[in-house]
């Protein structure tokens, strides 16, 4: 590095220390050390869901080639996770995948950096990373938006990335789920027949639905509808697909009692039993980090 470079990662150093003693400017670092992230620089294996947490929060994701590192002292860092470095990272960036087009070419950030049981951090400089991140307070400062979201810049990985981003803002997509609504159960006019209808609540407030069919002899059908009508093509989602993701990391365990509390005893209980069927279908979420 150059004394004229390192006298201006200095100065950009010093206005972001400043900034990061701020909780309310810098929240992803700003946090209780009781959080557990992975001790790896830019964690590997991310399952879907692990994915999409960063890529749905992230209004800045960025391919970055970085430049220059500099560690900062404990009585600069703050509070830091244990087994981690804070580092002040200058990094060129090599493509913007999500966000503003007037992003500076060269960006600098901070990033808690795991280190080996010999105190060492990795090999950072000319690594090629993505970011998941937002926009500071100049166009060349951006923030991680969790200690984590820096992630290897491998093809497999910018193809995934760019991937999830695509049925993140694709026409029609699927809303963030925020809750269950009303739940409605119809018994058949045969035992062991009967239909459950359950209302999902989202965010923006675009209607899903869940319906359930039950036939003698047959095992429970049901799916999944985005709109008002459930129609016959309706179908359970992909799993590894936007939908999954948004049902199986956002519906409870459970059918509360709230969503039944129209029901007779018997019908609430096969509308739980019926809820149950899809929980089970859905499988586990496959979050191996907190979500940003």
């Amino acid at each position: 590095m150059t004394m004229k470079s390192a006298t201006r990662l200095t100065r950009f150093g010093l206005a972001c220390l400043i900034s990061a003693a701020s909780p309310a400017v810098f929240p992803a670092f700003a946090q209780n050390e009781k959080v557990v992230t992975k001790p790896s620089f830019g964690p590997a294996g991310l399952s879907y869901a692990d994915m999409v947490d960063l890529a749905d929060k992230a209004p800045l994701v960025a391919h970055v080639r970085i430049r220059n590192i500099i560690a900062l002292k404990p009585v600069q860092a703050g509070i830091v996770p244990s087994g981690h470095k804070r580092l002040f990272v200058e990094a060129d960036v090599a493509g913007l995948i999500r966000g503003d087009a007037g992003i500076s070419p060269i960006v600098t950030y901070l990033y808690d950096a795991p280190i080996d049981a010999r105190g060492k951090i990795p090999k950072l400089k000319k690594a090629q990373v993505i970011l998941f991140a937002r926009p500071g307070n100049r166009p060349s400062e951006i923030q991680l938006i969790a200690p984590d979201a820096q992630i290897p810049a491998t093809p497999a990985e910018v193809d995934r990335v760019k991937a999830v981003l695509s049925a993140l803002v694709a026409p029609g997509a699927p809303p963030r789920i925020i809750g269950l609504g009303d739940a409605f159960h119809v018994a058949g006019t045969i035992a062991g027949e009967g239909e459950t209808q359950i209302f999902l609540r989202t965010e923006n407030g675009d209607p899903v639905s869940l319906s359930i069919l039950r036939r003698p002899g047959q095992a429970p059908h049901w799916a999944v509808a985005l709109g008002e009508i459930m129609d016959e093509a309706a179908r359970p989602p992909e799993p590894g697909s936007l939908l999954w993701y948004r049902m199986a990391c956002s519906l409870p365990g459970s059918l509360p009692a709230r969503s039944v509390r129209t029901l007779s005893v018997q019908d609430a209980e096969a509308a739980r039993a019926d809820y149950a069927v899809v929980i089970a279908a859905l499988g586990s979420c496959g979050r191996t980090r907190p979500p940003a």
